[in-house]
């Protein structure tokens, strides 16, 4: 009974391609992947749109997006691993390895300090390059005196995120009609903190599992004996799990600053791969369609998803061309992606080692991370199509087409409200 159960949840990973299977893989080739949300985001290079159909052009962009790279939210972030090695290094049992890290993490806590959440220079970059490429790839929503109406949450590396972009457009196109605002009054749909939904993920069973799925993947041992040379030391003064978890939360974060020190090299390859295995695991269960939540965690963002098909819905009956961006956090972008059915993104997977074959976070959330709708009209056709682009990469919507990856907006939009509908019930 049980080997037909484990048949039966495996079987729709069966059909996955080999190429889907190498996550592993991947981090190996940039291990900054293992960073999860905290990866900088990685600009798109070589990217090939499949053309429109014949006669459609975009006229309207509708996106989500993540705010840049920031520095870290709080001070411990910074300050507890440089405090730890600190202190050894004071009781002289630092190796030499143990001393370079210990400077480079001071060096680093007094590069943050009173900069805690803030964007970063990289940060601000990463919204005018997406501007540029928003603009280059679909300039026939943004010619002439088009609109764009931005709308960011109250956190200043948003409104600064939403800023950058603005700032981008306008030097594009000096004649667009550009409207701007970040109130609390939109914060219920625009990173919605307080819906029901948000309890299912601090329930017994999900913190049970994420924890379970973490013990015995990655000891730290090693890494200790290579920035320590007393041993005994570690065992009395130093919390060695969390001190380990704590460097390579530090090591992930580096890259979103201009600052020229590689802390991934204190870890192995198979350190960073189970590291972020786990947090991988986390992010799916705290914020996708996981079956520990009953799948219901993407539904924190229907009001977002509603916001969508509003908007949309009052473009095209006006006719005008522009682009609606918002602007948030990632814990709204990743169920919102799951919500979308974007790609793989709501697929359900019940064992957590497989979570990983469908489930990649630092493909869906890193830094800048954005989803965008580009709506597509013909001056033959009455049909509107859109396509999606997750980190402006071409992906997979819900409902069928023969012109795939642009799909019919009435039929979308249609399965979206049908969808949030029968949640309702």
């Amino acid at each position: 009974m049980k080997r037909l159960l484990l048949w039966l949840l495996l079987l729709p990973l069966l059909s996955l391609p080999a190429a889907a299977q190498t996550a592993r893989a991947e981090l190996d080739a940039d291990l900054h992947r293992s960073a999860s949300n905290y990866m900088a985001y990685p600009v798109p290079e070589r990217v090939r749109y499949t053309r429109a159909p014949a006669g459609y052009k975009p006229f309207y962009i509708s996106t989500y997006a993540r705010h840049g790279s920031r520095y870290f939210t709080h001070a411990e972030q910074y300050e507890a691993p440089a405090a730890t090695l600190r202190a050894a290094r004071t009781a002289g049992v630092l190796s030499p390895l143990g001393e370079e890290v210990s400077a480079a993490l001071d060096s680093l806590a007094c590069l943050a300090r009173g900069r805690y959440g803030e964007l970063t220079a990289k940060g601000a970059g990463q919204h005018r390059g997406i501007a540029h490429r928003m603009y280059s790839h679909f300039s026939d929503a943004l010619r002439g005196d088009a609109f764009v109406e931005a709308r960011s949450t109250t956190k200043q590396r948003c409104i600064l995120s939403m800023a950058n972009e603005l700032w981008a457009l306008r030097g594009l196109n000096p004649s667009l009609r550009l409207r701007m605002d970040a109130s609390e009054a939109d914060m219920t749909w625009l990173h919605d903190k307080h819906h029901p939904a948000m309890r299912l993920r601090e329930s017994a069973e999900a913190r049970l599992s994420t924890d379970t799925f973490a013990l015995g993947r990655v000891r730290p041992d090693r890494l200790m004996r290579s920035l320590f040379t007393d041993t005994a030391y570690v065992r009395r003064h130093v919390d060695a799990r969390a001190l380990m978890e704590q460097l390579f939360h530090v090591a992930s974060g580096i890259q979103n600053h201009d600052f020229d020190y590689d802390l991934y090299k204190i870890f192995t390859r198979r350190e960073c791969y189970y590291l972020w295995l786990r947090n991988n695991y986390e992010w799916y269960v705290n914020y996708g369609p996981s079956p520990l939540t009953g799948g219901r965690q993407p539904y924190t963002q229907e009001n977002l998803l509603r916001n969508f098909i509003l908007t949309a819905d009052t473009v095209i009956a006006s006719g005008r061309r522009g682009a609606t961006l918002r602007f948030g956090h990632d814990t709204s972008l990743v169920p919102l992606a799951a919500l979308m059915e974007l790609g793989d993104c709501g697929r359900s997977v019940a064992l957590p080692d497989s979570v990983a074959l469908l489930w990649r976070d630092y493909r869906i959330t890193p830094m800048a991370a954005n989803i965008q709708l580009v709506f597509y009209r013909s001056r033959k056709h009455d049909e509107v199509l859109v396509k999606a682009l997750l980190n402006e990469h071409e992906v997979t919507l819900p409902v069928p087409s023969d012109q795939a990856p642009y799909y019919p907006w009435s039929a979308l939009r249609q399965y979206y409200l049908d969808k949030l509908q029968a949640a309702a019930q």
